[in-house]
């Protein structure tokens, strides 16, 4: 193996603490310098991880180890965080959201073009092994060409603790920002057509929590393609009894989990003690689990996914993909994880050191970003949404 690649980090909130795993266990990564405005965020660096905490988001994109940015900021900083470490010839790897808007979408990519740098939006779901396998099916034609795609997914999103732009949906809070990304990056993926219009409606239920917690889209594709995309933050049920019991992180959980969120909820005093119990649950907190290094038996997902072909249903699993057809059910199935997330390191490292252009790259989350904001246009106008800025499918 050639050396690792020098990563710097720019935001150790909940993203960060979600890759952490990654970073720590896959040896093709070197965690080098990372900001984050949390004291306690940046002495756990330093002391844990042996890295070097900076006190700016420049200190990072500067230091002349770091090759890959790892930007992991609040939404509406990420432009800002992306042009900074293009200006300084780093590649980046940005967390979905990509952007709040087209016009921010078209600047981080001009400016890593001319940076000649690698922009990567990620981690999101499409980067799972068993999306990625189900692709493969597809593109395998033994079934026939796709006609549908089912994506459904409860969760208790709107009632993990959040900080106050987390539920403006103009600062990119809400579920549309944050979870739609990933439901419209699968199912793009799976009908290998350019996605065309988009009809969908939000809901904001409840005013204690004033952005859209949930939505139900129905996107349409070329070649008479259509996806129904439904989505709950509000859940109290939890759809991943349907996929064998297995949480969107690959762990086994109980079916009253999101019970469990609600009353933990209606328990908090004010919307500041809601801020620091989420920050005091993630990397550097008081009640941060640790990093656990031990991969999960399970690969990661997004709730039930099932694909109709012509002659055959999919339906994506935590452990690989089940094809059902007139002979009965065959599981497609996966080799257990070796890293958690791995596919993310799989997607820098073949632009780094093998120069393979990236899936997950500027114009495709653009798309992505544009099917989103789509969403939400169309639930305010009450009508379909053209859309002008998709891409082809990149084939497997």
């Amino acid at each position: 193996m050639t050396h690792p690649i020098g990563l710097g980090v720019i935001g150790m909130g909940r993203a960060f603490t979600l890759m952490l795993p990654t970073w720590t266990s896959d040896p093709r990564i070197c965690l080098i310098a990372a900001h984050d405005p949390r004291p306690s965020a940046c002495l756990a660096f330093e002391e844990t991880l042996g890295g070097v905490a900076c006190q700016l988001p420049e200190e990072v994109c500067a230091h002349p180890e770091v090759e890959w940015v790892y930007i992991a900021s609040p939404h509406a900083m990420h432009v800002e965080h992306v042009l900074l470490a293009a200006r300084y010839g780093k590649h980046v790897l940005v967390e979905k959201p990509m952007a709040l808007n087209l016009a921010d979408c078209e600047a981080m990519i001009k400016a890593c073009q001319q940076a000649g740098t690698y922009l990567v939006i990620g981690h999101s779901h499409s980067f799972d092994a068993p999306v990625r396998l189900a692709q493969q099916l597809i593109a395998s034609g033994q079934w026939g060409r796709v006609r549908m795609i089912q994506a459904l997914q409860y969760t208790d999103f709107l009632y993990r603790p959040r900080r106050p732009e987390e539920l403006q949906t103009a600062l990119g809070g809400g579920v549309v920002f944050s979870q739609a990304a990933h439901q419209v990056d699968v199912v793009r993926l799976l009908a290998g057509t350019p996605a065309r219009a988009v009809r969908a409606i939000t809901g904001s239920w409840d005013a204690r929590r004033p952005t859209e917690g949930a939505y139900s889209a129905l996107l349409s594709f070329d070649d008479g393609v259509w996806a129904n995309l439904t989505y709950s933050g509000y859940g109290f049920f939890d759809t991943d009894v349907w996929v064998n019991g297995v949480g969107e992180m690959g762990m086994p959980k109980s079916p009253l989990d999101h019970s469990a969120t609600h009353r933990k909820h209606a328990q908090m005093q004010n919307e500041v003690a809601e801020a620091q119990a989420k920050a005091e649950r993630n990397f550097g907190g008081r009640d941060y689990a640790g990093i656990d290094t031990v991969a999960p038996d399970n690969y990661q997902h997004f709730g039930p996914v099932i694909v109709s072909c012509e002659r055959a249903d999919l339906q994506l699993l935590p452990i690989g993909v089940q094809v059902i057809d007139a002979s009965g059910a065959e599981l497609h199935g996966l080799a257990p994880p070796t890293v958690a997330r791995k596919e993310v390191v799989d997607e820098i490292w073949a632009a780094a050191r093998l120069g393979q252009a990236p899936l997950h790259d500027g114009q495709w989350s653009m798309a992505t970003m544009e099917v989103c904001l789509a969403l939400l246009q169309s639930s305010t106008l009450g009508q379909d949404i053209i859309l002008r800025a998709q891409t082809p499918t990149p084939l497997t």
